[in-house]
């Protein structure tokens, strides 16, 4: 790929996929691989730097690694990288003139610190390039009597304990932790170009509690050095680009912040439609700006989370007058619920309090009432969960559900373990077609989600933390499957659930039974099901959209990187 086409694209492949942080990624690769820049043949080949390195060392007296190298091993290093013919490989601690550690004045001595000396540790490492101030400072007390070290500005400063691959360049003097060492490099290696380079190091460590990397290991690097003239252009290329992604990342943030107020717009008017026409005109709109308000796959979740809302609050099909309105549906379920107790059928529970009118999250269309979730469902129980195989059942075996079998808004039955044969299964516990299960003990987000099992395999019986819920024949389940996974229903879940942890939260059949539902009329429910399903269906159209647009980007980045990591910096 040449340089024409990569700049050409530079906007678009920055719309891939964490587009931006690959971009950055990709410019420093290129640069510390001799491909961003071209070579000038008129430059001092790096070879010459790096003689001139050697007899520095040599007339202080120090024996720099790169002597005690062989020939040989220098000539693989250098094909490995596959560097420009005026590039050469060099260790670290053959660039260097120094080393030096830090250490921590005593915290419990006050007048070791609060003084006028900044002293860098981790936290002040990774945020910028160039370090300019401190969290802490000590004072000359603090500095005279301890293991720490004043470092001259000018120097390279690496985390090697704890924060393994920061690094910053510092413009003030500084004082510096155990954490820290100070690089002091010499005049012939560009202080921005091993900045760059160090970014583009996997730098890992070793031991059991904080890992770190030992002096020896970071000596050893290799680093690949090119002209000292090419160093500067290497650098005034990257930061050309990196500000170029800057201003690529400020853009898509812009175009995020616009996206989002576009989108709130676009659902409060569906939320505030007076009608039915106005509801169809501005669901009509949101389908034909898709691209304007939707970039992610995953945001979309956000629209069915709308579109389950605005279901239960009774804005996605028009009342009908003829429907029996939900007062005598009502009679008609506390009638059955009667019946049924009286026949031993269900059990007769606590009598449900009315709803008051603090209790109800919104007015409800003509037709429509208030009810607790109780007088719908009279009787939910749940399954049993004995010590079973950590395997999925197999043929005829039978198997336990786990709770992510009902987690994720789809009956999953393979989510499952199968019952050791020494254990009795229990036929009662048996999952049926149409059952309406959910989970009473789960995450903070899933506690309380709910599914109807559209078909299961036979010899699956709920565990006893998935309960099964059993209606009233005048009550659709598909229904309050919607509401039960509505935004409504989860604000009332959050709110009444047990437990001190949100990686497990429980709520009770109580807490269940007290839920305030709205009752539509029968009628209705069915239509609103109807609706839902042809919405939702649209809505998975429109993410497909988005995900293969997605991939097409990610395989294009995928392109572009191979195309210039293969090529030269002449091409590019």
């Amino acid at each position: 790929m040449n340089k024409d086409v990569f700049f050409e694209n530079f906007e678009l492949l920055a719309d891939a996929p964490n587009g931006v942080q690959k971009l950055r990624e990709l410019i420093l690769q290129l640069a510390v691989m001799g491909k961003l820049v071209p070579q000038n043949p008129d430059d001092e080949p790096a070879s010459f730097l790096l003689e001139r390195i050697k007899a520095e060392n040599k007339k202080k007296g120090r024996k720099g690694g790169i002597e005690n190298k062989s020939k040989a091993s220098q000539t693989v290093e250098k094909e490995l990288l596959s560097l420009p013919s005026n590039w050469v490989t060099a260790r670290l601690g053959d660039l260097i003139y120094s080393i030096v550690g830090g250490g921590t004045p005593s915290k419990r001595n006050p007048e070791y610190w609060e003084g006028d000396i900044p002293w860098a540790s981790v936290k002040d490492l990774g945020k910028e390039k160039y370090l300019e101030q401190t969290v802490d400072k000590i004072t000359e007390l603090g500095l005279k009597q301890s293991s720490t070290n004043l470092i001259p500005k000018g120097r390279v400063i690496l985390c090697t304990r704890m924060g393994l691959g920061k690094i910053a360049i510092n413009k003030i003097d500084v004082a510096i932790n155990q954490d820290l060492k100070a690089l002091h490099l010499f005049e012939e290696i560009d202080l921005n170009y091993f900045y760059n380079f160090y970014l583009t190091q996997n730098i890992t460590g070793s031991g059991m509690t904080v890992k770190g990397i030992r002096q020896e290991d970071l000596l050893n690097i290799l680093v690949p050095l090119p002209p000292l003239a090419e160093q500067k252009r290497i650098v005034s290329k990257v930061d050309e680009l990196m500000a170029l992604c800057d201003q690529l990342e400020t853009r898509q943030q812009k175009k995020k912040e616009l996206r989002s107020k576009l989108n709130s717009a676009a659902l409060d008017k569906m939320f505030s439609a007076e009608n039915q026409d106005e509801f169809e005109e501005n669901w009509r709109r949101i389908c034909e700006n898709f691209d304007l308000l939707y970039d992610n796959p995953e945001n979309v979740e956000e629209l069915r989370k709308a579109v389950l809302q605005l279901a239960v609050q009774g804005k996605l099909v028009e009342q009908d007058e003829g429907d029996e309105p939900a007062s005598v549906l009502i009679e008609k379920v506390k009638a059955e619920n009667k019946k049924l107790i009286k026949e031993g059928k269900i059990r007769k529970t606590k009598k449900l309090q009315p709803i008051g009118t603090e209790e109800t999250p919104y007015s409800l269309p003509n037709g429509w009432l208030w009810t607790r979730f109780g007088n719908i469902a009279p009787y939910i129980e749940a399954g049993w969960s004995p010590m079973c195989e950590k395997r999925p059942k197999e043929g005829d075996e039978w198997g336990v559900l786990k709770i992510s079998a009902v987690s994720w808004g789809i009956f999953n039955p393979l989510e499952n373990k199968a019952l050791p044969p020494n254990l009795k299964p229990r036929p009662e516990y048996e999952v049926k077609t149409n059952d309406f299960l959910m989970s009473r003990a789960n995450t903070s987000e899933l506690v309380g989600r709910s599914v109807i099992v559209e078909d299961t395999p036979p010899e699956l019986m709920i565990n006893d933390k998935v309960l099964r819920l059993f209606f009233s024949s005048f009550a659709y389940k598909k229904f309050y499957n919607i509401f039960n996974n509505s935004q409504t229903a989860r604000f009332y879940y959050a709110k009444e659930a047990s437990g001190t942890s949100s990686s497990m939260k429980n709520i009770s059949r109580e807490v269940i039974y007290n839920m305030p539902v709205p009752i539509p009329p029968l009628n209705e429910q069915k239509l609103i099901v109807e609706k839902i399903e042809q919405l939702m269906g649209l809505c998975d159209e429109l993410e497909g959209k988005l995900r293969k647009a997605r991939e097409d980007s990610g395989k294009l980045m995928e392109m572009v990187v191979r195309g210039l990591l293969k090529g030269t910096a002449a091409e590019i």
